[in-house]
């Protein structure tokens, strides 16, 4: 699978990488085994880039990741986690669960936002004991919407440090909005936005200003939520969007795409995975998974040739943008 070194670093990340929220138990249980499992698959389809973070599964996420990895050469796989939430005992003793948050996980801990200096080096110091590594190959800033300014005054020099110390190999942020990736891009010296669901099939508000900014400054952009919360895969009543139920103008745009892709016989999923690739700053493509079948669906999908005249009718059906960058058909997979 083809590899992309992130911006100015010397980070590779996988053409299609591993979103492990899903073995933290998003929304519902998953077991050890099937965790195990799915990196299993995963590795062998050639994927050599994993996403986690401390807010998956209060933790879980990145013990099962570092578990799954233990006893495979570390130069041979890239390691992403987060930093902005601190996991803090819950003083109430762990009743209950986390579902509130979205993950099947006893609340053991409560997440605590910090982007202070000393913050950032306390939850890498915590990622990296439940990794079970000496280091993590990049830093991404999550979610700092309502944390803008100490993110980029405190929390990125941080991060900066730590990356000409070597400690870690690349920083980012990683977000589900464009206009503070856009700032980011502009006034630091990030290697890499994680930007999801910002720029798919549906929603390409990207396009504004984080992708041009990425290219003309040597950046690079990771595509996350290339299924929009699923509605992507399978556009009907009751799917989801952004986390909720698709609103019915978003629905019927969905059902739109679809129709298109099967007019040519293309799985609509197969589509919104090779879409993003069109535009010369995207590096790869992370989808999440937890089962090892999922994983060799997206694989697969993501290796059908897309032929031009899908992206020729969206652009007709006005699904697309005249000036929207589109993958050029190809018969090689990822």
């Amino acid at each position: 699978m083809r590899t992309t070194t992130l911006g100015g670093s010397t980070v590779g990340v996988t053409q299609l990488a591993l979103g492990c929220a899903g073995m933290g138990n998003l929304y519902h249980p998953v077991t050890d085994e099937s965790a195990l499992a799915t990196v299993e698959a995963a590795w062998d389809a050639g994927i050599r880039t994993f996403d986690t973070a401390p807010h998956y599964g209060l933790g879980l996420s990145e013990r099962r990741l570092g578990a799954a990895l233990r006893g495979r050469p570390r130069d041979a796989y890239t390691v992403s986690t987060k930093v902005g939430r601190l996991l803090a005992p819950n003083p109430e003793g762990g009743f209950g669960d986390d579902l509130a948050h979205g993950f099947a996980v006893p609340a053991t801990h409560r997440r605590v936002w910090d982007f202070t200096a000393d913050g950032v080096l306390r939850s890498l110091e915590a990622s990296l004991e439940r990794l079970g590594l000496d280091r993590v190959d990049i830093a991404l800033l999550h979610d700092p919407d309502d944390h803008a300014e100490q993110a980029l005054r405190e929390a990125y020099p941080a991060l900066e440090r730590l990356r000409a110390e070597g400690v870690i190999g690349a920083i980012g942020v990683g977000m589900n909005q464009s206009a503070l990736p856009a700032r980011f891009l502009r006034e630091t010296d990030i290697d890499v936005v994680l930007l999801a669901g910002r720029y798919t099939l549906l929603d390409q508000d990207g396009l504004a200003e984080v992708l041009p900014e990425a290219a003309a400054r040597g950046r690079s952009v990771v595509i996350g939520g290339v299924f929009n919360s699923g509605l992507l895969t399978d556009p009907r009543p009751g799917a989801t969007y952004d986390y909720a139920p698709a609103p019915r103008p978003v629905l019927d745009r969905a059902l739109r795409l679809l129709a298109v892709t099967e007019r040519h016989r293309v799985p609509l999923r197969a589509a919104a995975l090779r879409f993003p690739f069109g535009h010369p700053a995207v590096a790869s493509v992370l989808t999440g998974a937890r089962t090892p079948e999922e994983v060799r669906d997206t694989v697969e999908q993501s290796r059908r040739p897309i032929p031009d005249a899908v992206w020729e009718e969206l652009r007709a059906e006005e699904l697309l943008s005249p000036g929207t960058p589109v993958p050029v058909a190809t018969s090689k997979e990822p």
